[in-house]
C-alpha cells in the first residue's frame, strides 16, 4: 500500500474524474489506505477468491480497468474480470526463479492466469522472461522498473523525524524495522552487546504486526531493558523505544543513524529497505531477502547495505559503525544514491495506464 500510494495519487491527478476503488487484504493496509487516500478514493477489502464472491464483486463494480499490484494473481478475480470484458493490468510485477518453478508445477493453471492478463509492467528483463516462459505474450510485457524506488519524503514526515531526533539529544540511534517473533530476541541481544560498548545508544524497535507490540514489551520487561513506548510520553533517556503505533516507520528511519530491516534474520524474505535509503540511512540486513530480490543485489553491490548472518555479527557491525562516522555516513549516502539511480517507474507505469485507458479496447 505504501508503494502504491504515490502511483495512485499521480493517477488521480492526471485523471481526476475517474471513480477509483482501492482494495486491500489486512486491517493495517486498510488503515494506511484510509489515511493516505481516503478523501480521494473508495476503500474496501478484496473478497475471498471464491467464484461467487469474485463474480458478485466484479458485477457490482463493473470496472473499466482492473489494476493489480505486484503478483496478487487470483484466478477467479481475473476470470470474472475477463468474462466482463474488463482489461487487467499487473503493475510492479516480479517473479523469482523459485516462484517460476512453483507455477510450472501447475502449468495449465499458470497458462490460464497468463491469458487473463492484458498487460504486465515488471521490474526487469529477467522478470519479463519468466512471465513469458509461463505463457504471457511478449507484446503484453513492459519493463518499467520497481515503483518502490520512487519513494518520496513528505515535508511533514521530514519535519516529524527532525523533531524526534532533536528530542533524543543526538544520541546514537538505530532502528530495527518490521521485526518478527524469534527475530525480536536477536535484535535485543545485539542491542545488549552494543550497550556494553556504547551505553548511550538507543534502539527503536518496530514490530511488523500490531499484535506483537505487547509481546515485545513483555520481552523488554523480562530482559530488564529500560524502555518507553511511542504511544506514550517520550522518555528520551531510555535504552529502547518501542514503536507501538501504525504508519510511522518511515519517519522513524528518518531519525536513525543505522537501520536494520527485519524479516531477514529469520526465513521471512525481508522487508523494504528503501524507506531508510530515502533518508540516506545505511541498511543492515540478514541473509533472507527473497521478497526484495529485485532491490537488495543492487543495494549491496553499491555498498548501501551490509549483510549480516546472525545476531552476534549484527552487534559487532553496529559497534563498528557507531565508532566510525565516515563509514556510517558513506553507507547511507550509497544507499540514497542507489535509490535515486533506480527511480522512474511511476511515470512509466502511469503512461502505460493512460495509454490503456484511452486505447480502443477501453473505449
Amino acid at each position: 500500500m505504501l508503494a502504491a500510494t504515490p502511483l495512485i495519487k499521480a493517477y488521480i491527478k492526471r485523471h481526476p474524474n475517474d471513480y477509483i476503488v482501492i482494495t486491500c487484504n489486512t486491517p493495517t493496509g486498510r488503515q494506511q489506505a484510509t489515511d493516505s487516500l481516503g478523501q480521494h478514493a473508495n476503500i474496501c477489502y478484496l473478497p475471498f477468491d471464491f467464484w461467487h464472491c469474485s463474480k458478485r464483486f466484479i458485477k457490482t463494480l463493473q470496472p473499466k480497468l482492473l489494476i493489480i499490484l505486484e503478483t496478487e494473481l487470483w484466478l477467479n478475480l481475473l476470470a470474472q474480470a475477463n468474462k466482463q470484458a474488463c482489461p487487467t493490468v499487473i503493475i510492479n510485477a516480479r517473479l523469482s526463479e523459485k516462484s517460476l518453478k512453483g507455477y510450472q508445477r501447475v502449468s495449465p493453471l499458470a497458462k490460464r492466469l497468463m491469458k487473463s492478463i492484458d498487460h504486465l509492467a515488471c521490474h526487469n528483463e529477467e522478470d519479463a522472461k519468466r512471465f513469458i516462459t509461463l505463457g504471457l505474450a511478449r507484446q503484453k510485457v513492459t519493463v518499467t522498473g520497481s515503483i518502490k524506488f520512487d519513494i518520496q519524503i513528505d515535508f511533514d514526515v521530514q519535519l516529524n523525524a527532525n523533531a524526534l531526533k532533536a528530542q533524543l539529544a543526538d544520541r546514537p540511534v538505530w532502528v530495527a524495522g518490521s521485526t518478527h517473533p524469534k527475530e525480536h530476541e536477536k535484535v535485543l541481544f545485539a542491542h545488549q552487546q552494543l550497550l556494553k560498548k556504547n551505553p548511550n545508544a538507543l534502539l527503536i524497535i518496530a514490530p511488523r504486526h500490531p499484535e506483537q507490540f505487547q509481546f515485545v514489551a513483555d520481552i523488554l520487561n523480562q530482559q530488564a531493558f529500560s524502555f518507553t513506548k511511542r504511544s506514550e510520553a517520550l522518555e528520551p533517556t531510555k535504552q529502547v523505544l518501542l514503536a507501538d503505533t501504525l504508519g510511522e516507520l518511515k519517519m522513524l528511519y528518518g531519525c536513525a543513524d543505522i537501520a536494520y530491516i527485519g524479516g531477514s534474520l529469520i526465513e521471512r524474505g525481508g522487508h523494504n529497505p528503501l524507506e531508510a535509503a530515502a533518508f540516506a540511512v545505511g541498511v543492515l540486513t540478514g541473509p533472507s531477502t527473497y521478497n526484495f530480490s529485485h532491490i537488495y543485489p543492487d543495494l549491496l553491490s553499491n555498498k548501501g547495505a551490509l549483510q549480516i548472518d546472525h545476531e552476534q555479527q549484527l552487534s559487532e557491525v553496529l559497534i563498528k559503525l557507531f565508532d566510525d562516522f565516515d563509514t556510517r555516513t558513506l553507507l547511507g549516502q550509497n544507499a540514497h544514491a542507489c535509490l535515486q539511480k533506480n527511480q522512474g517507474a511511476i511515470p512509466k507505469s502511469l503512461d502505460l495506464l493512460t495509454s490503456l485507458r484511452t486505447s480502443e479496447e477501453l473505449t
